[in-house]
């Protein structure tokens, strides 16, 4: 399996970041694109050093190099997760405003049909927000909000980012036992 991993610069990155790590874990070429406002976000919330996230990815781009490989549909991709993805994001992605790579591999997945799951970590929406995610679910996006079940009874915040990170990687039919499912 190959997919596009895009970390954007909402709150939340540590969804991102964990996900990238469980995929590299389990052998799935990664193809990373951090956003410049991502970066800032992770040198904000997180210990971590964006170098050190880079080496989770099999493959590193530019959210600015539109002539990379997997800005084209004839790159051969199976899926691309944003995660998590900021308003604007979304916005762009709803209106093929195609001028950053994250957006051009997201409408790359819309036109070829294929998986694109979008992380959506924002609270309270708007009505403009609300419409434009109507929108991209409508356009075949699985629209995926940051919002971890508490059934499981999570002990710290690693749980609550291991039950999202299972549920996105259930979505891309990935085997998991990230989190622990709900029993009845």
């Amino acid at each position: 399996m190959k997919l596009i991993v895009a970390i954007t610069g909402a709150s939340g990155v540590e969804y991102g970041i964990g996900l990238l790590k469980t995929l590299k874990e389990k052998g799935v070429e990664t193809h990373l694109i951090l956003s410049e406002w991502a970066e800032k976000v992770i040198e904000l919330e997180t210990d971590h050093k964006v170098e050190e996230i880079r080496k989770n990815a099999s493959f590193i781009y530019s959210n600015n190099d539109m002539a990379a490989a997997v800005s084209s549909s004839s790159f051969p991709i199976d899926a691309m997760v944003v995660v998590p993805s900021t308003i604007k994001t979304v916005s762009e992605i709803v209106h093929a405003h195609t001028s950053t790579l994250i957006s051009r591999c997201a409408d790359n997945m819309l036109k070829m049909k294929k998986k694109l799951i979008v992380c959506l970590r924002e609270t309270p929406l708007s009505t403009p927000t609300i419409d434009n995610l109507k929108k991209l679910s409508i356009y075949g996006a699985i629209i995926m909000p940051l919002s971890p079940g508490f059934y499981g009874k999570p002990k710290n915040i690693n749980d609550i980012y291991n039950f999202m990170i299972g549920k996105i990687l259930d979505c891309l039919g990935i085997e998991n036992k990230e989190y622990k499912r709900w029993g009845g």
